[in-house]
Protein backbone atom coordinates (compact mmCIF):
# COMPACT_ATOMS: atom_id res chain seq x y z
CA UNK A 1 0.00 0.00 0.00
CA UNK A 2 1.13 3.11 -1.14
CA UNK A 3 2.64 5.90 1.82
CA UNK A 4 0.33 8.66 0.90
CA UNK A 5 -2.70 6.04 1.31
CA UNK A 6 -1.52 5.07 4.35
CA UNK A 7 -1.64 8.23 6.33
CA UNK A 8 -4.87 8.88 7.80
CA UNK A 9 -5.94 5.79 6.91
CA UNK A 10 -10.28 5.80 6.66
CA UNK A 11 -11.95 2.39 4.63
CA UNK A 12 -15.40 0.98 4.69
CA UNK A 13 -17.85 -2.27 4.52
CA UNK A 14 -20.94 -0.96 3.78
CA UNK A 15 -23.69 -3.94 3.08
CA UNK A 16 -26.56 -4.09 1.69
CA UNK A 17 -29.95 -5.53 4.10
CA UNK A 18 -31.77 -6.94 1.38
CA UNK A 19 -30.57 -10.67 2.31
CA UNK A 20 -28.43 -12.67 3.89
CA UNK A 21 -24.56 -11.73 3.73
CA UNK A 22 -23.22 -14.62 1.03
CA UNK A 23 -19.18 -15.92 0.97
CA UNK A 24 -18.29 -13.42 -1.44
CA UNK A 25 -19.67 -10.08 0.99
CA UNK A 26 -17.46 -12.28 3.56
CA UNK A 27 -14.16 -12.11 1.31
CA UNK A 28 -14.83 -8.57 0.24
CA UNK A 29 -15.32 -7.61 3.72
CA UNK A 30 -12.08 -9.02 5.15
CA UNK A 31 -10.01 -7.82 2.55
CA UNK A 32 -11.25 -4.44 3.47
CA UNK A 33 -10.12 -5.15 7.19
CA UNK A 34 -7.00 -5.96 6.91
CA UNK A 35 -6.34 -3.54 4.43
CA UNK A 36 -7.46 -1.32 7.36
CA UNK A 37 -5.73 -2.85 10.33
CA UNK A 38 -2.22 -3.21 7.97
CA UNK A 39 -1.75 0.50 8.71
CA UNK A 40 -3.46 0.72 11.45
CA UNK A 41 -6.41 2.53 10.24
CA UNK A 42 -9.99 3.48 10.83
CA UNK A 43 -12.97 0.99 9.81
CA UNK A 44 -16.54 1.96 9.19
CA UNK A 45 -19.67 0.05 8.48
CA UNK A 46 -22.35 1.84 6.87
CA UNK A 47 -26.13 0.43 6.24
CA UNK A 48 -26.66 1.00 2.57
CA UNK A 49 -30.63 0.35 2.95
CA UNK A 50 -31.90 3.28 0.29
CA UNK A 51 -33.21 -0.36 -2.11
CA UNK A 52 -36.86 0.35 -1.22
CA UNK A 53 -38.79 -2.53 0.53
CA UNK A 54 -36.22 -5.06 0.11
CA UNK A 55 -34.10 -3.59 3.24
CA UNK A 56 -35.44 -4.54 6.43
CA UNK A 57 -34.07 -3.70 9.72
CA UNK A 58 -34.39 -7.51 10.42
CA UNK A 59 -31.36 -8.22 7.66
CA UNK A 60 -29.13 -5.42 8.79
CA UNK A 61 -29.64 -6.71 12.53
CA UNK A 62 -28.31 -10.57 10.95
CA UNK A 63 -25.33 -9.16 9.03
CA UNK A 64 -24.08 -7.03 12.36
CA UNK A 65 -24.48 -10.12 14.05
CA UNK A 66 -22.76 -12.43 11.21
CA UNK A 67 -19.84 -9.76 10.99
CA UNK A 68 -19.16 -9.97 14.21
CA UNK A 69 -19.48 -13.69 14.51
CA UNK A 70 -17.21 -13.63 11.90
CA UNK A 71 -14.22 -11.62 13.69
CA UNK A 72 -15.05 -8.18 11.86
CA UNK A 73 -14.64 -5.32 13.84
CA UNK A 74 -14.94 -1.56 13.05
CA UNK A 75 -14.92 1.50 14.73
CA UNK A 76 -17.80 3.70 13.44
CA UNK A 77 -21.39 2.84 12.53
CA UNK A 78 -25.17 2.21 13.06
CA UNK A 79 -24.35 0.20 16.38
CA UNK A 80 -21.27 2.20 17.64
CA UNK A 81 -22.07 5.93 16.41
CA UNK A 82 -19.29 7.92 15.54
CA UNK A 83 -18.61 11.41 14.39
CA UNK A 84 -20.39 10.77 10.90
CA UNK A 85 -23.28 9.47 12.46
CA UNK A 86 -26.05 8.24 11.44
CA UNK A 87 -24.57 5.37 9.55
CA UNK A 88 -27.65 3.98 7.83
CA UNK A 89 -28.38 5.67 4.66
CA UNK A 90 -32.21 6.19 4.99
CA UNK A 91 -31.54 8.15 8.01
CA UNK A 92 -29.72 10.69 5.68
CA UNK A 93 -31.84 12.00 3.31
CA UNK A 94 -30.96 15.26 3.69
CA UNK A 95 -27.15 14.91 2.08
CA UNK A 96 -28.34 13.38 -0.82
CA UNK A 97 -31.24 15.97 -1.84
CA UNK A 98 -28.45 18.77 -0.79
CA UNK A 99 -26.01 17.21 -3.42
CA UNK A 100 -29.05 16.76 -5.36
CA UNK A 101 -29.62 20.46 -6.03
CA UNK A 102 -25.96 21.28 -6.68
CA UNK A 103 -26.34 19.00 -9.29
CA UNK A 104 -29.45 19.97 -10.94
CA UNK A 105 -28.14 24.38 -10.37
CA UNK A 106 -24.93 23.08 -12.28
CA UNK A 107 -27.47 21.65 -15.25
CA UNK A 108 -25.91 18.33 -15.10
CA UNK A 109 -28.97 16.11 -14.29
CA UNK A 110 -32.39 15.84 -16.78
CA UNK A 111 -35.60 14.34 -15.68
CA UNK A 112 -36.41 11.31 -17.41
CA UNK A 113 -39.25 9.52 -18.07
CA UNK A 114 -38.09 6.60 -19.09
CA UNK A 115 -38.71 2.94 -17.27
CA UNK A 116 -35.82 0.10 -17.48
CA UNK A 117 -38.08 -1.28 -20.03
CA UNK A 118 -38.77 1.38 -22.45
CA UNK A 119 -34.57 1.56 -21.76
CA UNK A 120 -34.15 -2.04 -22.55
CA UNK A 121 -36.97 -1.96 -26.06
CA UNK A 122 -34.18 0.48 -27.27
CA UNK A 123 -31.53 -1.36 -26.95
CA UNK A 124 -29.38 -4.19 -28.88
CA UNK A 125 -28.96 -7.47 -27.01
CA UNK A 126 -25.54 -7.03 -25.73
CA UNK A 127 -26.69 -4.94 -23.15
CA UNK A 128 -29.58 -5.97 -21.70
CA UNK A 129 -27.87 -8.10 -18.62
CA UNK A 130 -26.19 -5.16 -16.90
CA UNK A 131 -26.61 -4.11 -13.80
CA UNK A 132 -28.22 -0.21 -15.48
CA UNK A 133 -28.42 -0.51 -19.06
CA UNK A 134 -26.90 2.07 -21.53
CA UNK A 135 -29.63 4.69 -21.83
CA UNK A 136 -30.06 5.50 -25.73
CA UNK A 137 -30.70 9.68 -25.12
CA UNK A 138 -34.34 9.74 -25.43
CA UNK A 139 -35.24 12.33 -22.93
CA UNK A 140 -31.46 13.59 -22.75
CA UNK A 141 -32.30 17.86 -23.96
CA UNK A 142 -30.13 18.81 -26.39
CA UNK A 143 -28.20 20.88 -24.18
CA UNK A 144 -27.45 20.94 -20.24
CA UNK A 145 -30.12 23.03 -18.81
CA UNK A 146 -31.50 23.89 -15.01
CA UNK A 147 -34.92 22.27 -14.69
CA UNK A 148 -37.85 23.27 -12.84
CA UNK A 149 -39.85 20.31 -12.35
CA UNK A 150 -40.18 18.81 -8.52
CA UNK A 151 -37.25 16.33 -7.47
CA UNK A 152 -39.89 13.31 -6.44
CA UNK A 153 -42.36 11.54 -8.69
CA UNK A 154 -39.98 11.56 -11.62
CA UNK A 155 -36.19 9.42 -12.19
CA UNK A 156 -33.51 12.00 -12.66
CA UNK A 157 -30.09 11.00 -14.84
CA UNK A 158 -26.43 12.73 -15.05
CA UNK A 159 -25.69 13.97 -18.31
CA UNK A 160 -21.96 12.21 -18.98
CA UNK A 161 -19.65 14.04 -20.91
CA UNK A 162 -19.81 11.95 -24.46
CA UNK A 163 -16.65 10.92 -25.11
CA UNK A 164 -14.57 11.33 -22.46
CA UNK A 165 -12.13 9.05 -20.51
CA UNK A 166 -12.91 8.43 -16.94
CA UNK A 167 -9.47 6.81 -15.20
CA UNK A 168 -8.70 5.19 -11.91
CA UNK A 169 -5.39 2.85 -10.49
CA UNK A 170 -7.00 0.01 -8.76
CA UNK A 171 -5.49 -1.43 -6.63
CA UNK A 172 -6.05 -4.75 -7.72
CA UNK A 173 -6.61 -4.89 -11.14
CA UNK A 174 -4.45 -1.89 -12.04
CA UNK A 175 -5.45 0.67 -14.50
CA UNK A 176 -8.83 0.99 -15.11
CA UNK A 177 -10.25 3.54 -18.17
CA UNK A 178 -14.19 3.62 -19.63
CA UNK A 179 -15.22 5.94 -22.01
CA UNK A 180 -18.72 7.66 -21.06
CA UNK A 181 -21.33 7.50 -23.37
CA UNK A 182 -19.68 4.42 -24.57
CA UNK A 183 -18.99 2.12 -21.96
CA UNK A 184 -21.55 3.82 -19.78
CA UNK A 185 -24.24 5.89 -20.37
CA UNK A 186 -26.62 8.72 -18.56
CA UNK A 187 -27.03 7.07 -15.38
CA UNK A 188 -29.89 7.59 -12.68
CA UNK A 189 -28.32 9.67 -9.42
CA UNK A 190 -32.62 10.03 -8.25
CA UNK A 191 -35.36 7.62 -8.55
CA UNK A 192 -38.78 8.29 -8.75
CA UNK A 193 -39.64 7.02 -5.67
CA UNK A 194 -38.02 9.86 -3.91
CA UNK A 195 -34.96 7.76 -3.20
CA UNK A 196 -31.22 9.12 -4.57
CA UNK A 197 -29.37 6.08 -6.62
CA UNK A 198 -27.05 3.80 -5.63
CA UNK A 199 -24.49 6.10 -7.58
CA UNK A 200 -25.28 9.48 -5.94
CA UNK A 201 -25.92 8.06 -2.25
CA UNK A 202 -22.17 5.73 -2.28
CA UNK A 203 -20.70 8.83 -3.86
CA UNK A 204 -22.04 11.71 -1.15
CA UNK A 205 -21.23 9.58 1.89
CA UNK A 206 -18.03 8.18 0.72
CA UNK A 207 -16.73 11.54 0.77
CA UNK A 208 -18.46 12.87 3.78
CA UNK A 209 -17.11 10.00 6.03
CA UNK A 210 -14.12 10.87 4.37
CA UNK A 211 -13.34 7.53 3.36
CA UNK A 212 -9.77 7.64 1.99
CA UNK A 213 -9.93 3.76 0.00
CA UNK A 214 -12.93 1.72 -0.90
CA UNK A 215 -13.36 -2.10 -1.06
CA UNK A 216 -15.70 -3.81 -3.14
CA UNK A 217 -16.19 -6.04 -5.43
CA UNK A 218 -14.99 -6.20 -8.96
CA UNK A 219 -18.80 -6.11 -10.54
CA UNK A 220 -18.74 -2.27 -9.54
CA UNK A 221 -16.03 -0.84 -11.16
CA UNK A 222 -18.62 0.48 -13.87
CA UNK A 223 -19.92 2.40 -10.61
CA UNK A 224 -16.87 3.55 -9.58
CA UNK A 225 -16.52 5.25 -13.09
CA UNK A 226 -19.70 6.88 -12.32
CA UNK A 227 -19.63 8.16 -8.84
CA UNK A 228 -16.32 9.39 -10.14
CA UNK A 229 -18.19 11.91 -12.42
CA UNK A 230 -20.19 12.82 -9.52
CA UNK A 231 -17.80 13.19 -6.74
CA UNK A 232 -15.70 15.52 -9.79
CA UNK A 233 -18.83 17.81 -9.78
CA UNK A 234 -19.83 18.10 -6.29
CA UNK A 235 -16.18 18.88 -5.89
CA UNK A 236 -14.75 16.36 -3.50
CA UNK A 237 -11.37 14.35 -3.77
CA UNK A 238 -12.50 10.47 -4.62
CA UNK A 239 -11.01 7.75 -2.58
CA UNK A 240 -8.68 5.40 -3.67
CA UNK A 241 -10.14 2.01 -4.81
CA UNK A 242 -9.76 -1.55 -4.62
CA UNK A 243 -11.96 -3.99 -6.28
CA UNK A 244 -11.88 -7.63 -5.13
CA UNK A 245 -12.31 -10.76 -7.72
CA UNK A 246 -15.97 -11.77 -7.29
CA UNK A 247 -16.55 -15.69 -5.68
CA UNK A 248 -18.29 -17.79 -8.26
CA UNK A 249 -20.21 -21.12 -6.67
CA UNK A 250 -20.03 -24.91 -8.30
CA UNK A 251 -21.90 -23.55 -11.86
CA UNK A 252 -19.45 -20.69 -12.43
CA UNK A 253 -21.90 -17.85 -11.68
CA UNK A 254 -21.19 -15.31 -9.00
CA UNK A 255 -22.64 -15.73 -5.77
CA UNK A 256 -25.86 -13.69 -5.00
CA UNK A 257 -28.10 -13.31 -1.70
CA UNK A 258 -30.59 -16.23 -3.42
CA UNK A 259 -27.46 -18.72 -3.16
CA UNK A 260 -28.84 -19.53 0.13
CA UNK A 261 -26.59 -22.42 0.74
CA UNK A 262 -23.52 -20.10 0.86
CA UNK A 263 -24.97 -17.66 3.40
CA UNK A 264 -23.24 -17.19 6.52
CA UNK A 265 -25.90 -17.58 8.16
CA UNK A 266 -26.92 -20.95 6.55
CA UNK A 267 -23.05 -21.77 7.62
CA UNK A 268 -23.52 -21.02 10.74
CA UNK A 269 -26.56 -23.24 11.28
CA UNK A 270 -24.77 -25.98 9.83
CA UNK A 271 -22.78 -25.43 13.04
CA UNK A 272 -19.73 -24.26 10.86
CA UNK A 273 -17.16 -21.88 12.94
CA UNK A 274 -15.46 -18.80 11.80
CA UNK A 275 -12.17 -20.35 11.37
CA UNK A 276 -14.09 -22.73 8.99
CA UNK A 277 -15.48 -20.14 6.81
CA UNK A 278 -12.81 -18.20 6.48
CA UNK A 279 -10.26 -21.43 5.26
CA UNK A 280 -13.75 -22.25 2.75
CA UNK A 281 -13.45 -18.45 1.55
CA UNK A 282 -10.00 -19.25 0.55
CA UNK A 283 -11.10 -22.50 -1.04
CA UNK A 284 -13.96 -21.21 -2.85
Amino acid sequence: MADDLRQGYRGRIAPSPTGHLHLGHARTFLVAQQRALDVGGTLILRMDDLDGPRCTPEFSAAAIEDLRWLGLRWHEGPDLGGPHAPYTQSERMPRYAEAFERLRASGLIYPCKCSRQDVLRALSAPHEGEEEPLYPGTCRPASPCVPAEKRDGINWRFRVPDGGDVTFHDGHFGEQCATAGRDFGDFLVWRKDGFPSYQLACAVDDALMQITEVVRGADLITSTFRQLLILRELGHTPPAFFHCELMIDETGARLAKRNHALSLRTLRAQGRTPEEVRRLILDV
